[in-house]
């Protein structure tokens, strides 16, 4: 669907702090994967979608757990249902779903047959938790470790310190890859995944040839899009949008993740809504 006058003003949020909350159309591709009440204990006196509303809105804005708008459930509230989604699996679900609804959307098939890889290196806090230094990028903290498919639909994604080398986490990141998709013939990489070592650990698991170094044009210097590759930059692009994910303010690399699968979730949320037949 084109992004017209028409379509803009039509999902055109307020510019107060609900500006976040979730269309009626969002909501209804999220709320059959929040888990429902169960048969023990109080029945539930707190409204998902307020509660996922919230999450969205400290994603958007990066704000403290203390910080959250009152017109949203206390932040103890909105804490608790935050771990206990990303614990029990309902956000990497959600990832999953929504994905596969982008591509239906696109004339794709469920499972993608290529993917591409890449990292993002960014600081950490002094909240602590587990980091390292990243020499080639010169920032100490963590690395977010991404593969998408071709249309840039996150498909993995793993937290680890920023000391580990691309070449060193890709091996276990692909396999994780290949795992969730097994139809992936193909891995597209940059420059930094290639040598031996990658290699050598890909054959040990049978798959000596599914990476692909995509390398720039002999005798170009300057900046240039290359082919397969502009797709991941774009979606750690759109996942920057996000002010959450600026710096990892994370104690634990589990926490981390959550964060960057929610951000994941969001643009691709929005690209599915946004079209008619969704």
């Amino acid at each position: 669907m084109p992004w017209s006058e028409a379509t803009q003003e039509k999902y055109r949020r307020s510019d107060d702090f609900r500006q976040n909350d979730l269309t009626d159309e969002e909501w209804r591709l999220v709320a059959p994967l929040i888990p429902a009440q169960g048969r023990m204990g109080r029945p539930r006196s707190t409204d998902p979608r307020r509660v996922f509303d919230a999450i969205q809105y400290m994603l958007s804005s990066g704000c403290q757990w203390r910080l959250i708008p009152s017109c949203y459930p206390p932040f103890s509230t909105v804490q608790n249902y935050f771990y206990a989604w990303s614990g029990s699996g309902v956000l990497e679900r959600m990832l999953d779903v929504l994905r596969d609804a982008a591509r239906r959307l696109s004339g794709r098939s469920d499972e993608p047959t290529a993917a591409v890889i890449d990292s993002q290196s960014v600081k950490t806090t002094e909240s602590g938790g587990p980091a390292g230094y990243d020499a080639g990028k010169k920032i100490k903290g963590r690395k977010r470790h991404l593969t998408v498919d071709t249309e840039g639909s996150p498909i993995v994604l793993t937290v680890h310190t920023a000391d580990i080398q691309d070449r060193e986490a890709a091996a276990d990141v692909i396999m994780d890859l290949l795992r969730k998709a097994p139809e992936v013939s193909k891995v597209f990489a940059d420059g930094g995944y290639g040598g031996p070592r990658l290699r050598e650990a890909l054959a040990r698991r049978g798959l000596p040839e599914v990476i692909e170094i995509v390398e720039k044009p002999k005798g170009v210097r300057e900046f240039s899009v290359l082919p397969r590759r502009w797709v991941v930059e774009r979606t750690f692009a759109w996942m920057g949008r996000c002010r959450r994910l600026a710096k990892d303010f994370e104690r634990t690399e589990t926490s981390s993740l959550a964060w960057a699968r929610l951000a994941a979730c969001r643009f691709l949320m929005r690209r599915v809504a946004r079209e008619p037949n969704a």
